[in-house]
């Protein structure tokens, strides 16, 4: 290795160490430094900036570490230590919060996700709305004495009626749950979220979803 490589490793090594202010191993080094330099390389850098007197090397068994000189750090008092355990519990605090916070967005995100688009919506109710007046049409026929309808036909038309129910109950609850996620963290009413948005419930025009 070259006079200029090696002085490359001694500089990259003692700003390491100087930086982070803990002990490592060369092997660590060698790994946080993303294997810019060899562990031969590392080695010798750490070796020789012990000897220069630059860090502290400690031997626990065969295992070496290295760590910054620590003469060169100014003395931390009492004082600075617990204001310091303060802010570091304030911050885990914190960063939990945001993970509780993240979670649930993510959360929420999935079940929208999961839920068919507007364009979707609209196409599937102009198919409902076109069945729902031919069976209409059907139904007025009957009251007026026409054309009985066909077994066949009345099968499709209760498996129809079944279908559109379960439908509804489904699309309830899944606009149920979503809007319950929102107001978790929506600072007003459920009643200023409806009005905000522009949701009409069944509630307000009476209606449920009837029995199949």
């Amino acid at each position: 290795m070259s006079k200029t490589k090696d002085a490359q490793a001694v500089k990259a090594v003692l700003d390491y160490l100087n930086r982070q202010n803990r002990p490592y191993s060369a092997i660590d080094i060698v790994n946080n430094l993303h294997k810019e330099f060899g562990k031969t390389a590392v080695v010798k850098a750490c070796e020789g900036l012990t000897e220069a007197g630059k860090i502290r090397e400690k031997v626990y068994g065969k295992q070496k570490v290295y760590v910054a000189d620590q003469s060169q750090f100014p003395d931390v008092d009492d004082g600075e230590i617990k204001e310091m355990d303060a802010q570091i519990s304030k911050l885990s605090e914190l960063t939990k919060l945001r993970s509780d916070e993240v979670r649930r967005l993510e959360s929420e995100l999935k079940g929208l996700n999961n839920t068919i688009s507007t364009e979707d919506a609209k196409k599937q109710l102009a198919e409902y709305e076109k069945e729902c007046a031919a069976c209409k049409e059907k139904l007025n026929k009957l009251k007026e004495g026409g054309n009985t309808i066909t077994p066949q036909e009345k099968d499709k038309i209760y498996s129809s009626r079944k279908g559109f129910v379960k439908e509804w109950r489904k699309r309830k609850r899944i606009a149920n749950d979503i809007l319950n996620a929102v107001l978790e963290g929506y600072p007003k009413t459920k009643k200023q979220l409806y009005e905000e948005v522009g949701i009409e419930t069944d509630e307000e025009y009476k209606v449920s979803p009837p029995e199949v």
